[in-house]
């Protein structure tokens, strides 16, 4: 790749037809969204590309990565991270989470494949299988919850774990829901439902149901915690900005022999009664020095979700800190 101001040369060689085709996409149409997005003009002759405008070198680094990972069709979400960091200025070191010589680790599951698609989730997927209890936080669509799944999902294929343990406080996000018809597990399945998603994509609706016949795969609310001891078992606690202090604390001890945590939670979306700390925020400042707990820190460019869920991130985030900066200052008490 050769670059001068605002313009970067590109050759593939040796070419490899199949992954350029899956790059460039059908038509092209790969590279029109690349120009739409990132306010670049792409010329291409072959396997050769010439890119002229303001983040053309970034564009150009961009395209080697996803090159790489080009043996099958790409998908929008493979994109994505890419080309998010080229429009946002990230530095080139930040935007591509793998190199040629350190390919991203993959979790080879039964029905499906699951890296980390940035950096930030290869940091998490690497934490997870380092330590016993891992802190995964960040804003929505940064794949926090599903990773965390497929790492159990994976632990327990391969027989690392006897069994799965799903659970999460049961708030309503800012809702009165009122009295809920059924019996408990009714009542309490919607609160539930974001892990069954991740579950039945991953594994499929047989399997999980098979799973939870006999007692291999459980999910719970978190009150349906206190007391047990938790051995043998990857346990997820999900959505834990809407824990308290104590169910936090009861959450962590709760870990027995030989078995993993992993805590997720977006600390902007907390929906305890006011005047509640945050269990998941007091957590990552009392445990942020103890050997043998990781934590990872997503951020909005790490949204994997739809490209329009990273800008309403980043939307609600300029607008906080505007409030923030509008909000009059409180005067000083006068000493008397």
């Amino acid at each position: 790749m050769t670059t001068s101001r605002n313009v970067a040369h590109l050759v593939f060689a040796p070419v490899d037809n199949a992954r350029l085709v899956n790059l460039c996409g059908a038509l092209d149409g790969n590279l029109r969204h690349m120009e739409e997005v990132c306010g670049v003009r792409i010329v291409r002759r072959g396997a050769e590309f010439t890119l002229s405008g303001k983040h053309a070198e970034a564009l150009a680094q961009a395209l080697d990565a996803l090159y790489l990972r080009a043996e099958q069709p790409l998908a929008p979400e493979d994109m994505h991270y890419e080309l998010s960091q080229v429009a946002s200025d990230a530095p080139p070191s930040a935007a591509a989470p793998a190199s040629k010589s350190s390919p991203p680790p993959v979790l080879a599951l039964r029905n499906v494949q699951v890296r980390g698609r940035t950096r930030h989730q290869v940091e998490y997927l690497d934490n997870i299988r380092r330590h016993g209890i891992t802190f995964g936080t960040g804003p929505a669509g940064t794949g926090k919850t599903y990773l965390a799944v497929a790492c159990a999902v994976h632990a327990l294929e391969r027989e690392e774990v006897e069994r799965i343990v799903l659970t999460r406080p049961a708030v309503e996000a800012g809702e009165r829901l009122g009295f809920l018809p059924g019996d408990m597990a009714q009542k309490v399945n919607p609160y539930l439902r974001p892990l069954y998603d991740a579950l039945y994509e991953l594994m499929g609706f047989e399997r999980v149901s098979k799973l939870q016949e006999r007692n291999a795969l459980e999910i719970a609310p978190l009150a349906f915690m206190r007391g047990r001891t938790l051995n043998n078992a990857f346990v997820i606690l999900d959505e834990a900005q809407n824990t308290t202090r104590e169910q936090m604390k009861m959450f962590l001890t709760r870990i027995g022999a030989h078995s993993r945590a992993v805590v997720t939670g977006d600390p902007t979306q907390i929906d305890l009664p006011n005047g509640v700390q945050s269990g998941l925020l007091e957590a990552r400042a009392i445990l942020a020095n103890v050997a043998g707990i990781g934590f990872t820190v997503f951020e909005k460019s790490d949204v994997v979700r739809h490209p329009l869920v990273s800008r309403i991130v980043a939307a609600y985030e300029a607008a906080e800190a505007a409030e923030a900066d509008a909000a009059p200052a409180r005067p000083a008490r006068r000493r008397r």
